[in-house]
């Protein structure tokens, strides 16, 4: 009898605990409809989606790069992301999920949900509820061959291996297989999947040099995640498989900290800035970005813009607005140019005259 009470405290502390956790924090209440949002937008025969998080620093923040692969039989979908902690850094030996170069999550865990698969080290806003922190692009393709789905998860598989076994210089890395922000970052992994997983020959992955005395240098030769995405979407246009764009928007009061950070800032404070080619627009603390090659992502994607999806606080479900029909990917990029060519002038000469072009963000 005893011991049936004591187990009955722990089980009511344990859910007290959960219950305590606001809206929007790790272990907290998700929305109630994420599965009924995830079945909305398979409705569309998409094979893949890139996912682009936006950056949470100042100035032109890189943000992040990661593929999700839809399985056509069970209709599964599952998030290839490059692990942050995964650089055998002693400051990441202990307290952070590190035990995969290639993280393999589920997309709703990864975007809205607010526990993980991963288990306690995982780290909210990076590994599960990416929504919470950031805005996230989803650029999804139709047309993928199974095959090249099949070649890009056993790459993805060979990745983990290698990083397992410590291997070095190996055929798509110079140097130890771990990640590095500058080195086997994001975008590398990624574009390493397709160059050579899946085979795409002419599609330009950077391998820069592994000891450098710059960090300009390196930085300079190191993968962006904006640029990579652009280059994987050229290949897919080649090939002739159709494009379409969804923004899941970031949730805007989420007061979670994480600890991990140097100095930790709640989520709805961070910056959530349109991930930035290297540019000029590094330099610029906030404000809209004015370098050509982000005006033409931004409009872009704007261009090929379907879906949003948005987490209204008062009722804490996610909101699925249809925006517009895609533009073909052709004529998207052609105006893209048009505008952005037209627009970067503008900004720079300072003339008072409307843009022409329209961000994803609108």
């Amino acid at each position: 009898m005893k011991k049936g009470l004591v187990s009955t405290f722990l089980v009511l502390t344990v859910s007290a605990g959960a219950l305590a956790a606001e809206f929007g924090s790790r272990g907290g209440p998700e929305p109630v409809n994420i599965d009924a949002v995830a079945q909305a937008l398979q409705q569309d025969p998409y094979d893949m989606e890139l996912l682009i998080s936006y950056g949470t620093s100042k100035g032109g923040s890189a943000g992040h790069l990661a593929l999700s692969i839809r399985d056509k039989a069970s209709g599964d979908e599952f998030v290839h992301s490059a692990n942050f902690y995964a650089d055998r850094s002693e400051a990441h030996a202990r307290g952070v999920y590190n035990a995969e170069l290639m993280t393999r999550i589920p997309k709703m865990e990864y975007l809205f949900r607010t526990s993980s698969s991963l288990g306690e080290t995982a780290s909210f806003g990076l590994d599960f509820g990416e929504i919470y922190k950031r805005s996230v692009l989803g650029i999804r393709v139709y047309g993928v061959p199974e095959r090249e789905k099949a070649e890009l998860e056993a790459f993805f598989r060979e990745l983990n291996a290698d990083f397992q076994r410590q291997a070095t210089d190996t055929r798509y890395h110079s140097g130890e297989v771990r990640y590095g922000y500058l080195d086997l970052n994001c975008a590398k992994t990624i574009g390493s999947a397709f160059r050579y997983g899946a085979g795409y020959a002419r599609l330009e992955v950077l391998n820069g040099p592994y000891f450098s005395w710059r960090l300009l240098k390196k930085a300079l030769r190191a993968n962006i995640p904006t640029e990579m995405a652009l280059k994987i979407m050229r290949e897919w246009q080649a090939r002739g498989y159709a494009m379409d764009v969804v923004l899941y928007r970031k949730y805007a009061a989420s007061s979670y900290m994480d600890p991990h950070d140097e100095e930790p800032v709640a989520f709805k404070d961070l910056p959530n800035r349109f991930p930035s080619v290297l540019s000029r627009d590094f330099r610029r603390e906030s404000g809209r970005y004015e370098d050509y090659d982000n005006l033409f992502a931004a409009y872009l994607f704007y261009n090929l813009g379907k879906y949003r999806v948005s987490l209204d606080p008062a009722s804490q479900r996610l909101q699925l607005e249809q925006l517009k029909a895609p533009m073909p990917y052709a004529l998207a990029e052609a105006w893209a140019k048009k505008h952005a060519k037209t627009d970067h002038l503008k900004l720079q000469r300072g003339l008072p005259e409307p843009l022409q072009g329209r961000p994803v963000e609108e």
